[in-house]
């Protein structure tokens, strides 16, 4: 099981491309093994091959059915937290080497389109900033300013391509793109396949074992995995219980897409300067039609229940501002890691020699899931990465009110869901549950995650994540247990969907 498993189903699944992928059942060798099935995994994945090396991609669920199947794939190489923001963190030099792993991201997509041939709907598109507020066109200048430092493809133009609104100026960032993901992610998987990678499907990491010149890992069927050298590529990291997790918070965010006649959606990469703030795309369907896709309401994982209102959120803000849109055909929502600094994680995980990571992809999940498999190949095969010193997860760095902000916001979030133990229930009955519901119960000094199914039968859980113990809670929209600490999802009967967590919710 993966998130593919939650209750609501994006566009790209509802008509992904099938990959054939067993579970695993023997014992196998290979160079490298990559746990995670998504943009940085098979990604990587397929860069090694290329190189000759033998590679094995695992997932705990279906291969390409996570979080990549649930973003809205924005190709864009401006950051969403700003540059602006970057360069009083990290100083304009590692700012130019991040928008750079970016450009090169785009391109090695195009380029993998052309190459392998893959029908993934890629185009060259524009991007387009613009103020949601007057009083944030102060903040466009700065940004425009901190792109112009650092070499970024940038301009004004008079107004985004937004038709039901006049934007007033904005910036406009040439040659960014859009794609199908699940399209993309089967050409990959195949491609891999072609060159000997094997690939794994409904087969979950539960331990590893690294030595000096190699890297064991151990799967929930028993079967064990011996490789030269692990690459874990997983919405938030499994291999991690502490290090990368104080360096990131999970946040939940919202999509909705919908028909509207051709044409009547200019095919371009929106944002806003919201806080969370917008971003809008289309996907082509027809000759009459196109999909506009829209995301934002984003809100820490687990700290929200208001989701239907949300979502609802979204519709009118698109009403207004993209007139021939009328309603959501999909609803769906995803997970993104925000690292405090702004930049993912990539590289050789924090004590490793043999064992690499990516995560901390904020909304930049497409761009930094292909940049961090340029980051780790080179790593992998003894040659120079421009981009891993800039992307170190061993780094530090807490230099601007807005780092240090993000920093205190996952970590005060960890102390106040940690005293929810000796907290009050939600319920004081199962009674209280409507069918299809889920609530926190407390049975003594304990405390229960209640689940109410369909035919009215009781699933009771400790409701104390098995990662870090934090408290979990219960998600009205996706219909599953979510960890406000680190990111982790439980099916309604405890089984594991997204990690950091190994282990399902203890029976009671």
């Amino acid at each position: 099981m993966n998130v593919a498993d939650e209750r609501s189903m994006s566009c790209w699944l509802q008509d992904a491309p099938a990959i054939k992928a067993p579970p695993l059942q023997t014992d196998q060798t290979c160079d490298v093994v990559v746990i995670g099935s998504g943009i940085a995994g098979l990604s990587t994945a397929y860069e090694l091959s290329r190189f000759g090396r033998s590679v094995i991609v695992i997932d705990r669920g279906k291969i390409g059915y996570g979080m990549t199947a649930r973003t809205t794939a924005h190709l864009a190489t401006e950051l969403d937290d700003f540059y602006c923001e970057l360069i009083r963190v990290r100083g304009e030099d590692e700012a130019r080497i991040y928008y750079d792993s970016q450009v090169a991201a785009v391109n090695r997509i195009e380029a993998i389109c052309r190459e392998e041939r893959l029908d993934a709907d890629f185009a060259r598109v524009d991007g387009f900033l613009f103020a949601a507020e007057e009083s944030h066109r102060a903040g466009l200048e700065e940004e425009y300013q901190a792109c112009c430092k650092i070499g970024v493809d940038i301009d004004w133009v008079d107004r985004a391509p937004v038709p039901g609104i006049n934007t007033g100026r904005a910036l406009r960032f040439s040659n960014q793109g859009r794609f199908h993901p699940t399209k993309y992610l089967a050409g990959l998987a195949r491609a891999i396949l072609a060159r000997g990678g094997r690939l794994y499907a409904d087969t979950a990491y539960v331990a590893h074992n690294e030595t000096d010149d190699r890297v064991e890992i151990s799967t929930e069927q028993g079967c064990v995995i011996r490789a030269g050298a692990a690459v874990f590529a997983t919405n938030s990291p499994v291999n991690d219980k502490m290090t990368l997790h104080t360096k990131q918070v999970p946040d939940r965010t919202y999509v909705i897409a919908g028909l509207v006649p051709k044409a009547s959606v200019p095919d371009a990469l929106v944002w806003d300067t919201c806080d969370p703030y917008h971003y809008v795309r289309i996907q082509p369907l027809s000759e009459s039609e196109d999909l506009i896709i829209l995301g934002g309401e984003d809100h820490h994982t687990g700290e929200a229940s208001d989701m239907d209102q949300r979502l609802a959120n979204l519709q009118q803000w698109t009403r207004k501002r993209y007139p021939s849109f009328t309603t959501a055909k999909y609803r769906w929502s995803g997970q993104v890691m925000e690292p405090i600094d702004f930049m993912p994680f990539s590289g050789r995980n924090p004590g490793s020699r043999n064992t690499y990571v990516h995560t901390g992809d904020s909304g930049q999940g497409i761009t930094n899931g292909v940049a961090a498999s340029l980051t780790i190949l080179p790593l992998i095969i003894g040659e120079d990465s421009r981009y891993a010193p800039v992307l170190d997860p061993s780094r530090k760095s807490l230099t601007s009110a807005a780092s240090v902000g993000e920093f205190v916001r996952g970590q005060v979030g960890v102390v106040q869901n940690l005293a929810e133990h000796i907290g009050p229930s939600e319920v004081s009955s199962v009674d209280e549950i409507a069918v299809g519901e889920g609530a926190i119960m407390r049975q003594g000094a304990t405390k229960l995650a209640c689940y109410k199914a369909d035919d009215g039968k009781m699933i009771r859980r400790s409701a104390t994540c098995t990662h870090m113990g934090c408290v979990v809670h219960w998600n009205t929209f996706e219909k599953c247990w979510d960890c406000p600490c680190h990111g982790s999802h439980f099916a309604p009967n405890g089984q594991v969907l997204n990690g950091p967590a190994l282990k399902a919710l203890a029976e009671t």
